[in-house]
């Protein structure tokens, strides 16, 4: 697939009028509904205008001609629910074929310093929030993917503050994968039933320059025909196994490696960091993750500015260099990628931290 892609078109600015910087979290809308158009990307942005990371507040809405405009400016002080420590919006970012988006906050006090353990935000099609999602489970709600349909969703969220702050900079092995199941309708805003810990034990650590680094892309390979409403409703043993085979990926991004977690839709108990699909080689520190139709996996490096192609027998097929920006001290366009998303119809979309862009990969 890479192979085929050589040309990076620049599509759009992702910074508002207020000046948020660092984008990270991408979701690309399958319906049209309210203020969302099908076929655009919201993008969300971590920083502010000074660049201090956890306190950017703003969803961008990014057209594939590159028309920009603000989705949603979130208020900490004006959401309808908790959100332990403030806004910071990370990479958790999806879209709900009702119209709901949903985004995870990992906020930070202006010292810098991890204030909270945040929560998920959800918000109305016209960009307006309508409830959170917080507690003891949802500890710095990293990045997200959801399976979802007309009546039911399932969200897949990566957490990266278990005991990470106690661990001042060392690597705790406490980062978590999260199943939250939601009833869902376009007239009702999404209602909580439960939530599962799937996954456990991931590493993860405070970092100078990423604040945090611990599990980050997940990306969800299912077998159901249709809507998700029906994908693995038999919940089977309590490893799920009366799911339809239905794996869930994960870039581990402290280990370079991505895993994968076997039953994601129907298990009541943790997998652990699950088994390996591959490691090291092309993989710097994995960031965001996306699976194509055909089961291969985009995944973007932190560590170096490359996107690598695996296919799902986790063989490295092919890399590409993104971002070749020289940053003193480490290898040419470190810590410039983050968010990532394939389109069948136009290539693969990024965003370049070190530009502030949403970029196309492409023919």
């Amino acid at each position: 697939m890479l192979q085929g892609l050589t040309k990076i078109t620049t599509i759009a600015s992702t910074v508002p009028a207020n000046g948020d910087v660092n984008p990270y979290g991408m979701a690309q809308v399958k319906h049209t509904t309210g203020n969302l158009r099908a076929g655009h990307i919201l993008i969300s942005n971590f920083n502010n205008s000074t660049n201090q990371q956890g306190t950017g507040t703003t969803i961008m809405d990014v057209a594939p001609d590159g028309t920009v405009s603000l989705f949603a400016p979130i208020n900490a002080a004006a959401l309808p629910g908790s959100c332990p420590g403030g806004v910071g919006l990370t990479t958790a970012l999806v879209v709900l074929e009702q119209g709901w988006v949903i985004v995870g906050s990992l906020p930070t006090n202006s010292e810098g310093a991890i204030s909270g353990s945040g929560c998920l935000i959800v918000l109305d099609s016209l960009g307006n929030p309508v409830e959170t999602f917080y507690g003891s489970l949802i500890n710095g709600p990293w990045d997200m993917t959801a399976l979802d349909g007309t009546h039911e969703a399932r969200l897949f969220v990566t957490n990266v503050l278990n005991r990470t702050v106690a661990g001042n900079g060392a690597v705790v092995n406490g980062g978590t994968v999260t199943r939250l199941n939601l009833k869902v309708s376009a007239s009702a805003m999404p209602m909580l039933e439960s939530i599962t810990v799937i996954g456990s034990g991931f590493g993860e650590r405070l970092d100078p320059a990423a604040l945090v680094v611990g599990p980050t892309g997940v990306a969800l390979r299912t077998h159901c025909s249709g809507e998700g409403d029906n994908c693995g409703d038999q919940e089977g043993d309590r490893e799920g196994n009366g799911d339809d085979g239905s794996l869930l990926y994960i870039a581990d991004t402290v280990n370079s490696r991505i895993a994968v977690i076997d039953h994601p839709l129907g298990r009541t108990t943790s997998a652990g960091t699950g088994r390996i699909l591959t490691a090291g080689g092309s993989l710097n520190g994995p960031l965001g993750l996306t699976v194509t139709p055909g089961g291969d996996l985009l995944t973007v490096n932190a560590g170096d500015g490359f996107i690598t192609e695996i296919g799902p027998n986790g063989a490295q097929r092919a890399k590409f260099q993104l971002d070749d920006t020289i940053v003193p001290g480490s290898p040419n366009g470190a810590g410039t990628l983050f968010g990532v998303l394939f389109d069948p119809a136009h290539g693969v979309y990024f965003v370049d931290d070190g530009s502030n862009t949403v970029n196309l990969l492409h023919h």
